[in-house]
């Protein structure tokens, strides 16, 4: 049986990947980087290999938050993310959920590119906050104009 501690870890969990999501979207950096341990490691390769393209391993907190900055620098974007599933294990947590992606060029809302993936989440607890260790993204299914992420 699930104790009140655990369900307050769960949520605070969860809220990690919303810090994420709310970071990108809001074009945050302080929020985005507020996601992530200083070593932490992004690794989108499986959902860009079914996009048709290759993405770097990001690997540490500032390359991360520059390169998802950078890279969505040209877009308006909204995150959702739904279905999360946390289990925990004292100081670490592993989170699964679905997120979906859309994109759209700032300067061209009538082109789209949406992605719904699966995130595969491992996370740390530091003091009395949750932070990413590694992120891996991989596709279930995406729509629109791939050419619109060829923008930046």
């Amino acid at each position: 049986m699930m104790n009140s501690n655990d369900t307050a870890d769960k949520f605070a969990v969860i809220e990690t990947l919303y810090r994420f999501a709310a970071g990108i979207d809001l074009r945050d950096r302080e929020l985005l980087a507020s996601a992530f341990v200083e070593n932490a490691v992004s690794d989108f390769g499986p959902a860009a290999a079914k996009a048709g393209f290759e993405y770097p391993l990001l690997q540490g907190r500032e390359v991360i938050v520059a390169a998802l900055s950078d890279s969505l620098s040209g877009f308006d974007t909204t995150h959702s993310v739904s279905n999360p599933r946390v289990s925990l294990d004292g100081d670490k947590a592993r989170l699964e959920a679905i997120v979906e992606a859309q994109h759209l060029p700032s300067n061209d809302h009538s082109r789209h590119y949406l992605m719904k993936n699966r995130y595969d989440v491992q996370l740390a607890r530091q003091g009395e906050v949750w932070r990413i260790e590694r992120v891996t993204v991989d596709n279930v299914w995406r729509t629109g104009d791939l050419a619109v992420l060829a923008v930046v």
